[in-house]
């Protein structure tokens, strides 16, 4: 997994299988994050090609914990089984979900 900050985006890179060792390798480094107002959480989902109910706690806790932070938590790069498993679950409706990383920052800085 892949960690970078830059201004007020924080970009979470998770690859392979959000399974619970994936999802909690996401939960960790969420968790690591010195939570600043208004911050974007941006999980960049492209090298991610399956995702169980761990890797949907995961990511639902880190929701959670950027809400309570008074930061977004956005999703973008949702590969087509990913997006099965969010809209199946109902969570797609949840979660802020951007096609690209590029929409998510034009979003940022407008």
């Amino acid at each position: 997994m892949t960690f970078t900050q830059e201004r007020q985006v924080t970009l979470f890179k998770p690859e392979g299988r959000m399974d619970l060792q994936g999802g909690n390798a996401l939960s960790e480094k969420i968790a690591s994050v010195m939570p600043q107002p208004e911050q974007f959480w941006v999980i960049d989902l492209a090298k991610v090609d399956f995702m169980d109910s761990s890797g949907l706690v995961s990511l639902v806790k880190g929701l959670k914990t950027a809400r309570q932070s008074n930061c977004r938590l956005i999703l973008c790069n949702v590969a087509a089984p990913v997006r099965l498993v969010l809209e199946l679950t109902h969570l797609d409706s949840v979660f802020e979900i951007f096609n690209t990383y590029e929409d998510v920052l034009k979003f940022v800085w407008l």
